[in-house]
This record gives C-alpha cells, structure tokens and sequence, in this order.
C-alpha cells in the first residue's frame, strides 16, 4: 500500500467526489464530478433491485419469508433480479452459487441494492475491474494481469465495529473485534437490560430479528411487571394530623 503515489482514502473519511473531479479513482462513483471512476471487485455478488413489485425488496423479502422457504425465496429474488437488470454476468459481475439470503444467513455476505450503478457499468462510465494484485507507484496492476494508472484509491472494505471503545461493558462484547460474545442468534441480550441490534453480519435480515427479539423481550418483562407490580411507593401512610391514607412521597415532616 505504501508503493502506490497517490491518494487512499477509506470510505469512513470520504466526504465528496468533487475532490477527485478530473482523476481516475477506483472503486467508487464518481461520475456526478467528472471523474473517471473503475469498480475493483475481487468476488462474485449478488446485485438485487432497489424495489420489487412496487416496495423494497428487503421488505419484499421478510414478507415472503414468512409463507415460502429461504431457498424458494431467493429464487423468486434472482428470477426478478434476471427481469429487471439482465445477466450481471456479463457485466462482469458474477453471482454466487447459493441465493442472496442464503448466502447472507450462512456468510453474512451482503447482497448489493442497485441505486443506478449497473447504468452507469452499461454505459461505460464505471468500468468493471478484477482484484488488485499489487500497487505501484501511479498504477494498479489487476490479477488479470492489465495495469493502469491511478491517481487515487477509496478503500470500500468494510468497517469494525468500534463499541468496546465507548461501551465499559465486558460481559457482552468481544473486546477482539468489538461483536456480541454470544454467536447467533443469541447476541442480541445482554445485562441490565442491554440489547443488542445489528451485530449479527447479516444485515437487515439480522437486525429485523434482533429487533423482534428484544421487542418480545420488552413486552414479556412488562407484562410481568404488570401483573406483579411494585407497590412499596404507594403504601399507605396515615398523616399525622388527618389521619388520611396517602402517598409516601406526600408525608411531610412533622417538624
């Protein structure tokens, strides 16, 4: 990394392409700017509408999750997926063996939401790069073996999540990598009424049953409650002088 002359940025510190206007970056879409942008991607990936039938197609998904199996599910994902975007393939962006949701529930690998990306590959304006197999001074050559030059590189790698360093709990996250102890689905509990969403590396799906845990959770202990109140802070009190029952907190003292 150190070899390559010009700029590497993560995405964490990217604010605007307007910075690289007239520069050739990969991987990211930089086109609003003028800058010629390439996407490196070093793996197969599954790339789904933004919307289906007229609604999410997250939303889409946890509907039929509900009636029809996983696998029938991303079936029905990559038929309107191959309808309405065409063979990514050809683009250069290869799928992967097992279905988007599959996939996600089993490697928490993500499928990737179109937001006009695919146009812009059709259209040339973003070209399709292999894996980096080395940096160089001003260039970037590929594990297919081209080179090209570079004056700038955004690193869309992922992020780590960062809560031990502001969270002084130790029960429930791993201080490694800053993830639920506990390996799913049961991460999402903690003491003292600490819970946990998101930390599952599958996505909304993961979150969406996060969340519906910790809301059965929530509505458990309050049902309790309800049925078991704690009453100790309306024990009658008799008042000195009138003798009336009230609160504890309306005693005054005698004095």
């Amino acid at each position: 990394m150190e070899e390559f002359g010009g700029d590497v940025v993560h995405t964490s510190r990217y604010r605007s392409g307007g910075v690289y206007k007239g520069k050739k970056v990969p991987p990211l879409d930089l086109c609003n700017h003028n800058a010629t942008p390439s996407l490196v991607v070093r793996d197969t990936v599954h790339i789904l509408p933004r919307e289906m039938l007229g609604t999410s197609t997250f939303g889409l998904s946890m509907w039929l999750l509900k009636w029809l199996p996983m696998r029938l599910v991303d079936r029905f994902l990559l038929v309107v997926s191959r309808l309405l975007l065409g063979d990514t393939g050809r683009l250069g962006l290869g799928r992967p063996h097992l279905g988007p949701l599959e996939l996600k529930n089993l490697s928490g690998k993500t499928p990737v939401l179109d937001v006009g990306t695919l146009d812009k590959i059709k259209t040339g304006d973003i070209k399709v790069r292999p894996g980096i197999q080395r940096l160089r001074q001003q260039s970037v050559e590929f594990v297919d073996g081209t080179r090209e030059n570079f004056d700038a590189i955004i690193l869309a790698t992922g992020y780590k999540s960062n809560v031990p360093c502001w969270l002084k709990e130790s029960e429930m996250f791993s201080e490694k990598d800053g993830l639920p102890k506990k390996a799913f689905p049961n991460g999402w509990k903690g003491e003292c009424g600490l819970y946990a969403v998101g930390f599952t590396k599958r996505g909304l799906l993961g979150a969406s049953m996060d969340a519906k845990n910790i809301a059965a959770d929530i509505e458990s202990w309050w049902r309790a409650e309800a049925k078991h109140p704690d009453l100790t802070h309306f024990l009658p009190v008799f008042h000195a002088e009138t003798h009336r029952p009230t609160r504890r907190d309306d005693v005054v003292s005698s004095d």
